[in-house]
């Protein structure tokens, strides 16, 4: 189990490094996003290049993050059910979910997903819009996204399986960040 336990550290530190990677191309999609509309609506130049890039770097920040969003538990969930369940109950269901939900379905899509991107790369695709751009580096992120995704799902499962065994605390607990705290109870009213 330990070299599971690296195996999923190692996994988490891959969608940690991607996820704050992702954070800058939030920033440069911005400024894409405000120069393309400035340069459109003040000078009227208008380019569907930069256009498909602002739609090319939204679907790298979507797929990049699955995985990071993951690791973080940061998936939207109804818990109005589960949160009446104990946590080892709530446990087993996370892990039915991956196993049968989520690994099944991301692995499906990496893999379906592997031939148009080489359909278009051996092509050479192009837009079909004037001055697009070649559609190879589009199709790519999709098998890489559910690549991340896929990985940090064995992630999850290892540290759930872990965390029943005994061996590592409830890992979808979030730390408390002491800054965080310290401004709550400052925020708080006396009494």
């Amino acid at each position: 189990m330990k070299a599971l336990l690296a195996l999923s550290r190692a996994i988490d530190a891959l969608n940690e490094r991607v996820g704050h990677l992702v954070y800058w191309l939030i920033l440069a999609m911005v400024l894409v996003s405000s120069i393309n509309a400035v340069l459109r609506y003040s000078l009227s130049i208008a380019s569907n290049a930069w256009l498909e890039m602002q739609w090319y770097m939204f679907a790298a920040v979507f797929l990049f993050c699955a995985g990071y969003t993951l690791l973080h538990n940061e998936h939207i969930r109804i818990d109005i059910v589960a949160s009446f369940w104990s946590r080892r109950t709530q446990v087993w269901i996370d892990i039915f979910g991956t196993l049968f939900f989520l690994l099944p379905m991301s692995i499906y899509i990496m893999w379906s997903s592997w031939e148009p991107f080489m359909n278009a790369w051996t092509s050479g695709e192009i837009s079909g819009n004037a001055g697009g751009l070649i559609r190879w580096p589009a199709r790519l992120m999709i098998p890489i996204g559910f690549l991340l995704l896929s990985l940090q799902g064995l992630s999850e499962l290892i540290k759930r399986i872990a965390f029943l065994r005994g061996l590592i605390p409830d890992p979808a607990e979030k730390p408390v960040d002491p800054a965080l705290e310290q401004l709550r109870v400052q925020e708080e009213p006396a009494k």
